[in-house]
């Protein structure tokens, strides 16, 4: 599944909601999530309109991983 190119941070944060993601602060243009689910998890999102695609990718991977999924099995419950 491709990633969307055109996606900011807040659409982002919304979409991993489901995950149990939280924003709990922000420091100027980066919102720090975290999340309880299977233990505690923290990402930093940056508000960015849109996130660049390498980033993207890297928040993806990063929360595939805590969730032992695969990033493109994280992507089809995200995108799709």
């Amino acid at each position: 599944m491709k990633i969307p190119r055109n996606l900011t941070g807040l659409e982002l944060i919304k979409l991993l909601k489901p995950f149990g993601y939280e924003a709990v602060r922000q420091t100027g243009s980066h919102i720090r999530i975290q999340t309880m689910q299977n233990g505690q998890h923290y990402e930093t999102i940056p508000r960015h309109d849109p996130i660049k695609i390498g980033t993207l990718n890297n928040i993806l991977k990063n929360i595939a991983e805590h969730f032992d999924l695969s990033k493109e099995e994280l992507a089809k419950q995200l995108f799709e």
